[in-house]
């Protein structure tokens, strides 16, 4: 595997992503993760990525020493070349004329690093400082018109720094440098695949779990559903699954989940209609935050009482993914809190169970991968991402059993005609928003004065940031004469063209 260790870069995860999808396992450390940490995973090679901080600063991030004397092969980039310079001889400072977007690079010589492309490179840089000289061992690699130190290297110790960020998609050949470094020079020879990491994670559950029993929150969703598959194919009936119905779900998830995990998978489900306590909770209150966290509280309640049902159970199964592990490990200290996270991690220590997370390492993508590895059908497998708290923070305002059913109402119609036009599978995420304002209409004659529905629809690639799609304005059209036509209490649609960031993907 190789160890990516991260200075804060918006790119780090990126960079492992990358990686995966050449075969080449690889985890994310903070940047001050010690030498003996690194080697428990036995690493091939190490990777430092690139951060917001000037390596000439006095209190910029910085590995510590004896990590670059490991003898490991190691890959700078960006920030990270720049401390391969700074800490071994070589000069680093503010560069008068910084460098943000697209350059071309020439190669200079030939390297494994470089093996087997073209001379000249397209690549994306993204920085304010730049090397003014090279230390004792390193060679240029490559060059661009403002910066004579594109690339280095150091083919004895092999250590390599690029200026530019092969990870992102703005650097075409990118992923072949990444994949020179794994497999020519970190001498990264085995292949990561999702069958291999099946096989391995039934194993790794049978062996934590044992014969004991296995509680599972299952919300439908991509997370839980290939957890709880995942785990089923490890043990079976010792895993008991609870769906919460808290009444803000979407038009026929209740129905699908007996269907397909009940009846289809055979799991040990037990489904909870408690949508009379959250919708009575939920009265007049409006705050986004006031709900989600009376949402969680009420989901733990009533979750902990069924689960008392089943006795003893000794552990939790959850459907934490890499990003959540990434994100809980601040770089640079606490970040500012923008959504409270919904998560199960938030049951009670008296419940006094262990955590099983068999998809802890896997991105969005790769957990999609497994479900088709575990046959489970597309209809759960491609859905889009749907909130913890449901519908709750997409009807804006106070929530209402009359404003729930109205927001299902549009969101059916929008799905469907997204499915009819061949548009579902391209888009990341597509919901309604019910607004908490009324404007005037006009229908048969008469005057209305009713409620307005948002469309959001976004393309993504892993939530972390996300762009508006590009809707034909037929289909759009389509959308939003059906839902006015046929959705009682409303009388208009609008299209949200926002990106994120600026805004979120969800409105609340």
């Amino acid at each position: 595997m190789i160890v990516i260790l991260d200075f804060g870069s918006q790119y780090t995860q990126l960079i492992a992503r990358r990686l995966r999808e050449l075969e080449v396992f690889c985890e994310i450390l903070p940047f001050s993760t010690p030498l003996a940490e690194i080697r428990r995973r036995n690493p091939t090679g190490l990777i430092l990525s690139g951060g917001p901080s000037s390596v000439h600063a006095a209190k910029s991030p910085r590995p510590h020493g004896e990590i670059l004397e490991s003898g490991l092969p190691i890959l700078g980039i960006c920030y990270g070349m720049q401390l391969l310079v700074q800490m071994h001889g070589g000069k680093v400072a503010a560069s008068k004329k910084r460098e943000f977007g697209h350059a071309r690079a020439r190669l200079q010589g030939k390297d494994p690093l470089f093996a087997g492309l073209s001379r000249t490179l397209d690549v994306w840089m993204s920085h304010g400082d730049k090397a003014l000289r090279l230390g004792n061992g390193f060679k240029v690699l490559a060059k661009t018109p403002s910066a004579p130190y594109a690339a280095i290297g150091d083919s004895k110790r092999k250590w390599y720094g690029v200026q530019f960020h092969p990870e992102v998609a703005h650097t075409p050949q990118g992923d072949k440098i990444l994949r020179n470094f794994a497999r020519r020079i970190c001498g990264d020879k085995r292949r990561w695949n999702m069958k291999g990491f099946l096989d391995e994670a039934v194993r790794d559950i049978r062996r934590q779990v044992g014969d004991k029993k296995v509680l599972c929150a299952l919300s439908g969703g991509v997370d839980s559903s290939v957890a709880a598959a995942l785990i089923h194919k490890a043990i079976g009936k010792k895993l008991h699954c609870i769906f919460v119905d808290h009444g803000l779900l979407r038009r026929g998830d209740k129905e699908r989940m007996n269907r397909i995990f009940k009846k289809g998978l055979g799991l040990n489900l037990k489904i909870d209609d408690a949508s009379r306590i959250f919708l009575t909770r939920l009265k007049s209150v409006a705050d986004p935050e006031r709900k989600r966290k009376i949402i969680g509280r009420t989901f733990i309640e009533v979750f902990e009482k069924d689960a008392k049902r089943l006795g003893k159970i000794d552990f939790l199964a959850q459907g934490t993914l890499y990003p959540d592990v990434i994100e809980s490990v601040s770089v640079h200290g606490p970040s500012v809190v923008i959504k409270s996270h919904h998560n199960v991690g938030g049951l009670p220590k008296r419940m006094r169970m262990k955590l099983v997370e068999p998809l802890r390492m896997l991105f969005k993508d790769e957990v999609r991968e497994l479900g088709r590895e575990l046959g489970l059908p597309e209809e759960v497998i491609g859905q889009h991402p749907f909130p913890g708290p449901g519908l709750a923070i997409r009807v804006l305002g106070s929530v209402t059993p009359e404003a729930v059913k109205t927001l299902q109402q549009a969101d059916w119609i929008m799905q469907e005609e997204l499915r009819n036009a061949g548009w579902y599978d391209k888009i990341w995420q597509a919901f309604a928003v019910l607004l908490p304002i009324k404007s005037v209409g006009v229908m048969g004659d008469a005057r209305t004065y009713e409620n307005a529905i948002a469309l959001r629809m976004v393309g993504s690639r892993d939530g972390m940031t996300a762009h508006w799609i590009h809707l034909p304005y037929n289909l759009l059209g389509r959308i939003s004469s059906r839902i006015v036509n046929e959705v009682r209490g409303v009388n208009r649609v609008v299209y949200d063209v926002n990106s994120k960031p600026p805004a979120t993907i969800e409105w609340e």
